[in-house]
């Protein structure tokens, strides 16, 4: 190896090898930035998401996207428990929770939960009535963009209707 080169790899360091884990199932994760303000420890986060099969240069950019936009959305190919995940993300001062597509929504309980009928619900959210009853009583499924937008709904009503209806009454 020329001597330049070899004396500039030495300058950079040791190089960490990533203790992989060796099973798990795939998952998806959302990242958030805690709101304590506290500066994230950015290696440490970053190994961990490696640890579980990213490649370090896609856990860099999940990490750096992070810190940019204050949430990321990664798929991990081995997660082998969440709960030791979130650990060591938590950790590194990044919050954590799994996020699961496939989840599905009992539109009936949903609805219901909001205190809507079937057509406010609808009217609401800008769903059609008839898809909304056929999706209760089990004729139909929703689709995918259905259900993602069925779970933004049950996880935060308020934020949804909002971002739905208009910003403002005329002028």
């Amino acid at each position: 190896m020329n001597s330049s080169l070899k004396e500039r790899l030495a300058r950079l360091g040791p190089i960490r090898d990533v203790d992989r884990v060796q099973c798990g199932s795939p998952a998806v994760f959302v990242l958030r930035l805690p709101a304590n303000g506290i500066e994230p420890k950015m290696v440490d986060a970053t190994l961990a998401l490696a640890k579980r099969g990213m490649t370090m240069l896609r856990a860099k950019r999940a990490i750096e996207g992070l810190l940019a936009t204050s949430s990321a959305f990664v798929i991990l190919p081995k997660l082998e428990d969440s709960r030791v995940l979130a650990k060591e993300l938590n950790d590194a001062g990044i919050a954590s929770a799994p996020v699961d597509p496939t989840r599905n929504i009992d539109v009936r309980q949903l609805r219901e939960r909001l205190g809507l009928s079937r057509e406010d619900f609808a009217l609401r959210y800008g769903l059609e009535v008839e898809s909304v009853r056929n999706w209760e009583i089990g004729r139909r499924e929703p689709d995918s963009a259905a259900k993602s937008y069925l779970r933004a709904i049950d996880n935060d009503p308020q934020k949804v209707e909002e971002a739905y209806a208009p910003a403002s009454f005329g002028t």
